[in-house]
């Protein structure tokens, strides 16, 4: 029995739906309820959020071009300016209409208002809900204060029958702008599990072997990787990169599909390589092929940098230096030091006896999270966003130096242990 079921639209076309988002039955249900029919009038705006590689532009992607729904997708990376932005909505707006493409110059919102109702004049989408899909819609928080407001009440401004789809990796308590705004209804996509990644990435079985030796190729794979990748773009790439080496005992003839056991032993040392380039990508797919064919390893190919230096996260390096300003300056300088307006300092010559002794040779200071981060976005030339990647780097960082603590038999003081970070630590991560 299919799982999408709607009155509006074909079973056909439901089940085609169905079979290209596996495991996103339930929010393509969801979808499909809020959108209703064709010529009804949808929800003004929509906001789904949820972690990268969690099927949000390729749900709604596949959702709206199987349906055949009229629809503008535009990513606000590659547009980031207010005016290309309108512009380009504007520009594939005349190809949904069916009109010649001319060229658009919108310099306000007032005339992409104006523009947009020319736009819609058309027969063929006056009878139908027209959806606006915004991708990295967290880019428009650093546009005009006016650009995300209008955008969530554009159904209203135009009235006309439109709907407003904001694809972000943040949630919406970090969009919400202080006037002017309606709410939007908020959606959001989980994390696919182990069970979802297995079955998703089962179905690209190769037509010569049989679809049960790929599944367990797979679940191979996935008990490996899982506990450090669960990304599903890149658990596709290394999927596809290793899948000739699992097979070499099979088409030499020394095994068959069911010899679990000896494909296991012919391909763990070999996923144990790719266990050193996750997300790296230091090589190409030709010389990693080429890699495995000749049995070395990864350093030995020319030209590759990678087990001599490994740059470190963009943001990781920014977390380290501020740990390192945290740990070693007292909360006091804070202040003096990370703003460019403190105010008029009080020069006095009295110190305390211990204040004499330099920091550095103290040791460093314990500091809490909130400093930490305030002193980041102090020291960072852009604006920041609080996501999870973020969140992420401070927790492999500080288990780091968990890890190096423990290995010289320090003594941790349970929940109320407090993150140092000294010198010697950021020189050991920098190697």
């Amino acid at each position: 029995m299919p799982n999408l079921e709607h009155p509006a639209y074909p079973a056909a076309d439901l089940l085609h739906l169905e079979s290209l988002v596996p495991c996103r039955e339930s929010q393509v249900s969801t979808l499909l309820s809020i959108f209703g029919e064709r010529q009804q009038f949808s929800f003004p705006s929509i906001f789904i959020y949820g972690h990268t590689s969690s099927g949000k532009t390729y749900v709604m992607q596949t959702l709206l071009t199987t349906l055949q729904l009229p629809h503008v997708f535009v990513n606000c990376v590659e547009y980031f300016t207010s005016r290309l932005l309108l512009e380009e909505i504007l520009i594939q707006l005349q190809s949904c209409s069916g009109t010649e493409q001319t060229s658009v110059h919108c310099d306000t919102l007032n005339d992409f208002v104006r523009l947009f109702k020319q736009a819609l004049a058309s027969q063929e989408l006056q009878d139908q809900t027209l959806y606006i899909v915004l991708d990295r819609a967290e880019q428009l928080r650093e546009m005009e204060a006016n650009i995300l407001p209008a955008f969530l009440r554009l159904q209203e401004l135009t009235d006309r029958n439109v709907t407003v789809v904001l694809l972000s990796e943040i949630v919406w308590e970090l969009f919400r702008p202080s006037s002017g705004c309606f709410e939007p209804f908020t959606m959001y996509f989980p994390d696919y599990s182990i069970g979802h990644l297995q079955k998703i990435l089962s179905q690209n079985h190769p037509p010569e072997y049989s679809a049960d030796f790929y599944s367990a190729y797979i679940n191979i794979l996935l008990g490996v990787f899982y506990m450090v990748c669960r990304d599903l773009k890149e658990l596709r790439h290394l999927a596809a990169l290793n899948f000739a080496k699992y097979c070499e005992p099979v088409v030499r003839g020394e095994a068959n599909e069911r010899d679990t056991r000896k494909l296991w032993k012919n391909i763990e040392p070999h996923l144990k390589k790719a266990m050193q380039t996750v997300y790296l990508r230091e090589i190409s797919s030709s010389q990693w092929e080429r890699l495995q064919h000749d049995g070395g390893e990864p350093g030995q190919l020319k030209g590759l940098s990678a087990h001599t230096h490994v740059e470190l996260p963009y943001y990781s390096k920014f977390l380290l230096i501020a740990a390192y300003l945290a740990s070693y300056n007292p909360v006091r300088t804070d202040k003096r030091f990370f703003l460019k307006h403190h105010g008029k300092i009080r020069k006095t010559n009295f110190m305390k006896k211990h204040e004499k002794t330099s920091n550095h040779l103290l040791g460093p200071k314990p500091f809490p999270l909130d400093r930490l981060l305030a002193i980041l976005y102090s020291i960072v030339d852009n604006r920041v966003a609080p996501t999870a990647n973020i969140f992420s780097q401070i927790t492999s960082l500080v288990t780091l130096q968990l890890l190096s603590m423990v290995g010289q038999n320090d003594q941790l003081d349970g929940p109320r242990y407090k993150c140092t970070v000294s010198l010697d630590f950021i020189r050991a991560i920098a190697r």
